[in-house]
């Protein structure tokens, strides 16, 4: 992979795996499964295939927030998903999600499993299976449903664009960091516009759309992913601050975020999650403890 400016691409596009950087292990132009391998279930009506990204924390905060409003039948298995090791490519997890990636959702509560995959469709799908956060009100729900997939649209120009080539690229490429530096800080000021004038995206109630954005551009603000904190500027976005130090104050979403969480503190790492008492008994410092 070079940055300078004289690369001409070829007639015809060849995979050279010694260009994927750091994701060279795992990235291919094909789609499918690379070994057998069975998902486990537990025992609760829903099973979830994830690993603490952004995608993946928004599952876990909404499935904390249905619990948090007494919906027992939200009661879940959080399997962790090794992305790093390839373990979206098992035979199991390509049943569940063809592409691949997490997160990946197993409804277990009816007559027939049924399967959801991308992330603003398990919110969509979990948010009308149990009624609670996305407002039946026509004109309030398109809102929400407007901003849940404004995240879904603009969030790879943050993660797949900005954090790529800022944080991860094996060598930095001055337009690439620019062009998505640019697009990311047009986003921010996107929200940071909507959140002047409503509490919440979706207006006074707190819905799917805040739990989609938060964990991407909440993240972001608060200094959490890329290192890019100080490049971005992001103390000049007053409103989304305002908005990301509300939601994480509540208790179901500091829970969401431990969940499937592989890096950070001990205490606020739950590698996987089968019952509501393992927040305080399973995180990875009290499994030290204990071995």
């Amino acid at each position: 992979m070079t940055g300078s400016s004289d690369y001409t691409p070829p007639k015809i596009w060849t995979w050279n795996k010694a260009n994927g950087g750091q994701f060279a292990s795992i990235n291919r132009p094909i789609a499918g499964p690379t070994h057998d391998k069975d998902l486990p279930v537990g025992r609760h009506p829903l099973q979830l295939y994830s690993l603490a990204t952004p995608n993946g924390v928004k599952v876990t905060i909404m499935l904390e927030e249905l619990l948090a409003l007494g919906h027992s039948g939200a009661e879940y298995d959080a399997w962790l998903i090794k992305i790093g090791e390839g373990e979206q490519f098992g035979s199991g997890f390509v049943e569940v999600n063809p592409n691949s990636k997490i997160p990946a959702l197993m409804d277990r509560s009816g007559p027939k499993p049924i399967r959801v995959f991308e992330s603003g469709s398990i919110l969509v799908y979990l948010a009308e299976k149990f009624g609670a956060f996305l407002p039946t009100d026509a004109a309030a729900r398109a809102e929400c449903l407007s901003w849940l997939f404004w995240q879904m649209g603009s969030a790879p120009y943050l993660g797949g664009g900005f954090g790529h080539f800022y944080a991860y690229a094996p060598t930095k490429i001055e337009y690439a960091i620019d062009r998505f530096a640019m697009e990311v800080k047009r986003q921010l000021d996107v929200l940071d516009r909507r959140l002047a004038e409503s509490e919440y995206l979706g207006g006074k109630d707190y819905t799917i759309a805040d739990i989609a954005v938060w964990p991407w551009y909440g993240g972001l603000v608060k200094g959490w992913q890329y290192g890019a904190a100080e490049f971005l500027q992001v103390e000049d976005y007053k409103n989304v601050q305002r908005w990301a130090d509300a939601i994480f104050e509540r208790p179901a979403v500091q829970r969401g975020r431990m969940v499937n969480r592989v890096s950070g503190e001990p205490s606020s790492q739950l590698h996987e999650r089968h019952d509501a008492s393992d927040f305080e008994t399973r995180t990875q410092d009290k499994l030290a403890v204990a071995s």
